[in-house]
């Protein structure tokens, strides 16, 4: 993304942040008059120590000079985790991973990484690359989402294909919860990635494709390695429980594992186990 871009991000990202907290939470008075959700702006101000009209000029998206020291006050002040900190980082100081990347072929899974493929037979597990486009996927993940195989690679995005495939939709019992894990990862994607104009071409397809989706991104968490229970209603497995939690696959390359473990004290293995002997 450009410098412009790169503001319009950051000016978005603490709007949100702010929207968020409850004052009363932050040991500030309620109070009868408040147009918007969250704190105010110069409440911000006075928790972070940095003057209204500076912060002011920070979430309007103006180009002005910030020191990392101030960043981690404001940080504070909104109560941000690490990955949050860390996009903010990103957007304000226009730090990126350093990494130039056309990335115009999908990135190669080592054969170590397809044997762990193989090996966690009762886990539906997917490779996706800092795109979020799938690379790689096991047995399971084919029963219980739908055969990858058949889709084209340049298809293979799991965010467009979260929002294209009635299959996910069908399958998720709460599918707003199921596309927030994996819009999470994708937004600490675009703070690592925005020197990328791939991603702001993205954002634009997908906000004229499905008015749905800016709702959901303007409302996502930005995380690095959710870890969230899902619900599925399965054809023919039925009611279906998993844990998922995204692993970051160090390297040459930059590639996510999403695990899904058969949540315990659930029969989600056993017809897993069941739905993987039909085939």
């Amino acid at each position: 993304m450009n410098k412009d871009e790169r503001l319009e991000a950051l000016s978005a990202f603490l709007k949100s942040q702010r929207a968020k907290l409850l004052p009363q939470n932050m040991g500030l008075p309620a109070g009868t008059r408040r147009r918007t959700p969250g704190l105010r702006r110069e409440e911000v101000a006075q928790l972070a120590g940095v003057s209204t009209t500076w912060y002011t000029w920070l979430e309007q998206g103006r180009d002005i000079k910030v020191s990392a020291s101030v960043l981690d006050n404001i940080a504070s002040a909104l109560q941000l985790t690490v990955d949050e900190r860390r996009y903010l980082t990103s957007l304000a100081l226009e730090t990126s991973s350093g990494i130039h990347l056309l990335q115009e072929e999908l990135p190669q899974i080592s054969p170590s990484l397809q044997k762990i493929l193989q090996e966690l037979k009762n886990c539906p597990t997917i490779i996706s690359d800092r795109r979020c486009t799938i690379v790689g996927w096991n047995e399971a993940a084919t029963r219980v989402f739908l055969d990858f195989e058949k889709i084209p690679p340049e298809q293979r995005n799991m965010i467009s294909l979260l929002f294209a495939r009635k299959e996910f939709r069908r399958l998720a019992v709460n599918w707003e919860d199921f596309v927030s894990g994996f819009l999470a990862i994708f937004r600490a994607y675009y703070g690592q990635y925005f020197e990328d104009e791939w991603y702001n071409g993205f954002l634009a397809e997908m906000k004229l494709t499905y008015p749905e989706f800016n709702r959901l991104w303007e409302q996502s968490k930005v995380s690095s390695a959710p870890e969230v229970l899902i619900e599925f209603r399965h054809a023919k497995a039925g009611k279906m429980l998993f844990d998922l939690t995204s692993l970051q696959v160090r390297g040459s390359t930059d590639l996510r594992c999403s695990i899904y473990t058969p949540a315990q004290e659930s029969s989600t293995e056993m017809k897993l186990m069941q739905l993987m002997d039909r085939s």
